[in-house]
């Protein structure tokens, strides 16, 4: 299980299984995101699996499920709450882990530049440069 280490409290990775959840918890995470929605794929574990282990690790968990191409202000404000919230660290997935990293920049506007944010991803494996323009603009109202 590769984890992208965006920041000291938030980490990126691809779909994990329920046993890497456990893993998560042995390396010291105490909080997991989901971004995928459910059954987006025939081979991706149910979000009810991923959060019983989750539970089973003591880790919190939490469902953001957003499909690219269509996110929404809503989304990126309850993800931003979640970031503030969370017990920490927090392991943040997706299918490749590019949305997961791309919610992450978007809900940091506030805290670093694009270039920072796109910067930090891609040190980390994740191509956020389609993305410049969203994670460009002050308000986010249109879809990314």
């Amino acid at each position: 299980m590769k984890l992208a280490v965006l920041t000291p409290n938030v980490s990126v990775l691809a779909q994990p299984s329920p046993d890497d959840i456990a893993g998560l918890g042995q390396r010291g995470y105490r909080s997991i995101i989901g971004n995928r929605p459910e059954g987006e794929s025939e081979d991706q574990p149910a979000w009810a699996d991923l959060q019983a282990a989750a539970a089973k690790a003591d880790l919190s968990a939490l469902q953001i499920p957003v499909v690219m191409g269509q996110i929404t202000d809503d989304q990126i404000a309850h993800f931003r709450e979640a970031l503030d919230t969370l017990p920490k660290p927090i392991a943040v997935f997706c299918r490749s882990g590019t949305r997961a990293a791309l919610m992450w920049a978007l809900a940091n506007q506030a805290n670093l530049t694009a270039d920072e944010r796109i910067g930090i991803a891609a040190k980390e494996g994740y191509d956020l440069e389609p993305f410049r323009q969203r994670l460009s603009r002050e308000t986010n109202n249109a879809e990314a």
